[in-house]
């Protein structure tokens, strides 16, 4: 349901400990949508699951991923159940990925080792940004690196010319983030609206036999 219903939220907390609840609302008070990430042909599932986990940990909320050639896998296993909690989008096309993203305000992000790119220290996050990261053998597409606004790099000082890009998206995401705590003047938390939905969605996802308890309710509404 993508819906807020207040009084289906307070019949889903009868099933829901306390203490799970508090969790959930502790959480959602630090999620955001002032970044997100965007996984570009990512085929190695190991690698994909990782970014899972790192969007959780940094609060980021929203993964797109674009599937050109290849399907797109997690592993629960290595994502340690992260994909749980966060909200998905999928694309068949880059640039139908960085339209959507576009007019929701975010600037496009490349992230590319190229020599004219921006080092990550010098970034700033006071705009929406949507971080791209590209297939694990070829990096991003043409397509995307002609339509990115801006694109950008991690400081190397070593012989090999990329990070894994797992690596990458979790050391740019934990700059962003500090950054972020670091300036109150950037609005980057998530509605009230927002927070709300996304409660009612962790109730349903950690409720077992939610299809039944669903029924009930609706059959005691009529």
């Amino acid at each position: 349901m993508n819906k807020f219903d207040p009084d289906y939220t307070v019949y889903l907390e009868q099933f829901v400990t306390e203490r799970r609840r508090e969790m959930f609302r502790l959480v959602l008070a630090r999620r955001t949508r002032h970044f997100t990430v965007v996984l570009e042909d990512l085929y190695q599932m190991h690698n994909i699951s990782a970014v899972v986990r790192s969007c959780d940990i940094f609060g980021i909320q929203d993964l797109h991923i674009i599937r050109n050639k290849y399907d797109a896998r997690i592993s629960h296993g290595i994502a340690k159940g992260a994909e749980k909690w966060l909200s998905f989008y999928h694309y068949s096309s880059a640039n139908h990925a960085i339209e959507t993203l576009k007019n929701k305000g975010y600037r496009i992000i490349a992230t590319t080792p190229h020599a004219n790119s921006k080092l990550l220290p010098d970034f700033e996050p006071e705009q929406k940004a949507a971080f791209f990261f590209g297939v694990e053998k070829d990096g991003l597409s043409k397509e995307v690196l002609d339509l990115s606004d801006e694109q950008l790099k991690i400081p190397m000082y070593g012989f090999t010319e990329s990070f894994n890009i797992s690596v990458a998206a979790a050391l740019i995401l934990y700059e962003m983030r500090r950054k972020l705590e670091h300036n109150p003047s950037i609005p980057w938390r998530l509605s009230e609206e927002e927070q709300n939905i996304l409660y009612q969605q962790w109730l349903e996802k950690t409720i077992k036999h939610i299809d039944k308890i669903q029924r009930d309710y609706y059959l005691k509404k009529r």
